[in-house]
């Protein structure tokens, strides 16, 4: 794997650590997959007339264009989700009601995740030696995985009103914090979203790289680099 430029820095300013969810505490992909087949099961036997006329492929089709519909809400991925549902519904003859129950259906599904096995103890580590909160653009529910009992806080970028890597996201979580920049550590897998632009705001940023990939060729690297949250730990001495 290429060398990654990090430059190291001493952990004991950082006063709250802030963690992305997908793909860093879980594996996003086959949770969506499993959760897309056994959502167009439920409509095959709940709503029949949507689940003949459009296959899983299909409702992901109808997400990208109500996604490129509507550019403004792009930090929203539940609220698209739900304009589909309601389309999908006036389309087939459904009451407008079947949005509700639909969304309701899939968010069910999409938080039956399993967290990576060094998560639950790294947790419950960091959530005793820092204030621990998370940052998503996604829609995962922690109360229905069951870890939002480690959280302080969970920011969600339908919640601020903008998607990292917007430099308005890690402001508003500084700001809601109370801390500046300089006190927060963002810990993700995602070079942009993750790392790159915490940086650019001050904070401490720590890329949580577990499939080994390469980082982005001509960016400034991550002050730590770390393949899972024990790592982590170990390195706030948690």
């Amino acid at each position: 794997m290429p060398r990654v430029p990090q430059v190291r820095r001493d952990m004991r300013h950082v006063q709250a650590v802030c963690l992305d969810l997908d793909d860093t505490l879980w594996e996003l992909a086959p949770v969506l997959k499993r959760a897309e087949q056994r959502f167009h099961a439920w409509l095959a036997e709940h709503y029949p007339r949507v689940a003949s006329r459009h296959s899983v492929g299909d409702l992901q089709g109808r997400r990208t264009a109500i996604a490129a519909e509507f550019p403004d809400r792009l930090h929203d991925i539940g609220w698209l989700r739900r304009q589909v549902y309601v389309r999908l519904a006036r389309e087939s003859g459904y009451p407008e009601a079947m949005a509700d129950e639909a969304f309701a259906v899939f968010q069910q599904l999409r938080n039956q995740v399993t967290p990576f096995a060094d998560v639950v103890p790294a947790l419950r580590r960091l959530s005793r030696g820092r204030l621990l909160v998370a940052l998503t653009n996604g829609n995962a529910d922690l109360g229905a995985i069951g870890l939002a009992g480690h959280f302080a806080a969970v920011f969600t970028a339908a919640g601020l009103g903008v998607a990292k890597p917007d430099r308005l996201v890690f402001e508003s979580v500084c700001a809601r914090l109370d801390l500046p920049p300089d006190r927060v550590l963002h810990a993700g897998n995602d070079p942009h979203n993750d790392v790159i632009a915490p940086r650019r705001l001050g904070m401490t940023a720590v890329w949580v790289n577990r499939i080994g990939a390469a980082w982005p060729a001509g960016e400034p690297g991550p002050d730590h680099t770390v393949t899972d949250l024990a790592v982590l730990a170990d390195l706030l001495g948690c």
